[in-house]
């Protein structure tokens, strides 16, 4: 079986009830989007975003949580329409993890990559996560669910994201190393203190957590995963350029084991509204 079809205890979606969900990974990424509204999103969609809802919805990492407040808000199966006020307010993160779970409930391989949006800011590099999954000719393509109902003006096809419109975190890292990209433009663009090689490191650290079966939240920390900007040593800096080098399963696999990458029991969260706080994840 492609590891990519099994769920992690991120993306498991508990007792839903798959048989209504259809197979096409286009149809399922309009259901993803009509599941979510970013918390940026508001006044693009008229709609006041409770200030409870923008400080605790996107602190849910677990998409059987996600279903649990969508049941509460509309107990309605998911293909079905959902106005602003019934919908989970989250993240891009969000949007990929439900995509990902969705697409591997109904035999589709998928994961999450963390990496950078061009199609947000001209001339900057957003973070931003999407959905990378096994298409049917067995390439794999990224789909951005965030922008697939024209809120954004995007030139491609939102299920076949082009590679140099969302470089992922690896490649972002190569760049900068390379002198080929600013690493001042990569970043948060709503945050101007969030910016620079360190938080390309970090997604570098978070793809790969990801793509190992801990899908994280965006501002969570380990390691050289660090919430804080700071110098690397020679041998920090050799590790990162070998994370950001590899695609080969097994060279991942043997990289993650590195307790400077490898995912802690114990974490720390850097939520925008609840602060900094310890998290325990749960083992696996």
């Amino acid at each position: 079986m492609d590891n990519h079809l099994k769920q992690t205890p991120y993306s498991d979606p508990g007792d839903l009830d798959t048989g209504g969900l259809p197979r096409d990974p286009r149809a399922l990424t309009r259901i993803a989007r009509g599941l979510i509204v970013h918390r940026m999103e508001g006044e693009r969609l008229g709609y006041d975003i409770p200030e409870e809802r923008l400080h605790h919805d996107g602190e849910s990492r677990y998409v059987r949580e996600i279903l649990r407040i969508l049941r509460e808000r509309k107990d309605a199966p998911l293909t079905e329409h959902r106005s602003c006020d019934q919908r989970f307010v989250g993240t891009c993160r969000d949007f990929s993890l439900l995509l990902c779970a969705l697409l591997r409930a109904t035999g589709t391989p998928a994961r999450l990559r963390a990496g950078y949006g061009t199609y947000f800011v001209e001339g900057f590099h957003d973070d931003h996560w999407v959905t990378e999954y096994r298409a049917a000719d067995g390439s794999w393509r990224l789909a951005d669910a965030q922008v697939s109902a024209g809120l954004y003006d995007v030139p491609f096809d939102p299920l076949d994201v082009p590679r140099d419109r969302f470089v992922v975190a690896g490649q972002a890292w190569r760049a900068c190393r390379a002198g080929e990209a600013d690493p001042g433009t990569f970043g948060v663009w709503a945050e101007p203190g969030l910016r620079g090689l360190w938080l390309v490191r970090r997604n570098v650290v978070l793809d790969l957590a990801a793509r190992h079966g801990t899908e994280p939240l965006p501002w969570d920390g380990w390691g050289l995963a660090t919430l804080a900007d700071g110098p690397l040593t020679g041998d920090e800096q050799a590790l990162i350029d070998a994370v950001a080098a590899t695609d080969d399963p097994a060279g991942l696999d043997r990289l993650h084991r590195d307790p400077r990458l490898a995912v802690p029991r114990e974490i720390l969260s850097l939520s925008p509204f609840l602060g900094l706080r310890k998290v325990t994840l749960p083992g696996r």
